[in-house]
């Protein structure tokens, strides 16, 4: 079946050995440098196909898409504090966790469509960089209405200096100056090694998952269903933006990916500044621990099958 491809259970072997608590452990140093990997090869790929497009094509669609992005913290918070009677900050942050989005379910979800031979809009790594920002604005305004003392410029300096931001926009500034032509020599290194080396990135993801299955344990059913349900709802949103926009196939399934998925890199460090006292738990607990294996154990064949109804 397609979407049981070897990045996939990779992710899988990693859950299995944190499960039976195996010694497998990748290291610290290996980790970060994969991650790093990783975010530059996505900006310098989108860098290359996003210079092949006039800006304002991008512009408009952009523009709609971040629109539509920002209304999944402001329905989720509702659900989230009056329904599942969590506190105002706690619900802010796990809002705008879920209002962002995760890299590495993007790059999932490109490695899945490539492997169908289904082509996607070379632009659409802009949309995984603008709607990044503002949902984690969008999520600390929630958590900290009515209080006072939110640190709004070490927030700012934390979104916009984390590593992801700068990666990815660093990468995609070069791969657009450079060009297709520019970027072929270094074609060995960041493309053709990175199914590879997101296999390896999987690896520890799933050995970090089975380290959350207990934080979500304690914190109840509601958390674990609304980890489930709510990227439905937006992949559900994705689809039908990326139709009226009419994206590809390809694309509408990665813009329902995008909008389906939850933050759990840059998410936690601007919510630890600006909410400290939102319990990290909670939310990284449901974006890594049921959120990012159902999106690629379910989620994206999911979200190209109903993307293949809707074309």
């Amino acid at each position: 079946m397609p979407y049981f491809e070897p990045v996939i259970l990779f992710f899988l072997l990693g859950i299995i050995a944190g499960v039976i608590r195996s010694d497998l452990k990748i290291p610290g140093v290996l980790y970060e440098s994969l991650s790093i990997f990783l975010l530059l090869a996505i900006g310098l790929k989108g860098g290359v196909e996003l210079a092949k497009y006039p800006l304002l094509d991008v512009a408009l669609p952009g523009v709609v898409i971040v629109l539509c992005g920002a209304a999944i913290p402001l329905l989720a918070f509702p659900v989230l504090h009056r329904i599942g009677k969590l506190s105002r900050a706690d619900a802010g942050s796990i809002a705008g966790h879920y209002g962002s989005v995760s890299v590495v379910t993007f790059a999932v979800g490109t490695t899945y469509l490539t492997r169908l031979g289904t082509g996607v809009e070379g632009y659409m790594t802009v949309f995984l960089v603008f709607l990044e920002f503002p949902a984690l604005m969008i999520g600390v305004v929630l958590a900290r209405r009515g209080a006072s003392g939110t640190k709004w410029g070490p927030l700012l300096h934390e979104v916009f200096t984390g590593k992801s931001l700068v990666l990815l926009l660093g990468g995609m500034a070069i791969g657009w100056i450079a060009g297709p032509s520019g970027i072929a020599p270094l074609d060995r290194v960041f493309f053709d090694l990175f199914k590879g080396l997101l296999a390896f990135f999987l690896l520890e993801m799933g050995l970090v998952a089975a380290r959350r299955i207990e934080d979500l344990r304690r914190a109840g059913p509601f958390l674990v269903i609304f980890a489930i349900v709510t990227p439905l709802f937006s992949a559900l949103l994705g689809l039908l933006v990326g139709k009226m926009l009419g994206l590809s196939l390809g694309g509408t399934t990665l813009l329902a990916t995008l909008y389906a998925s939850a933050s759990y890199i840059a998410a936690p460090a601007a919510m630890r500044i600006a909410v400290p006292e939102a319990n990290p738990a909670l939310s990284i607990g449901a974006a890594l621990g049921i959120t990012f294996p159902f999106n690629l154990l379910i989620g994206i064949p999911l979200y190209h099958r109903l993307a293949q109804y809707l074309a």
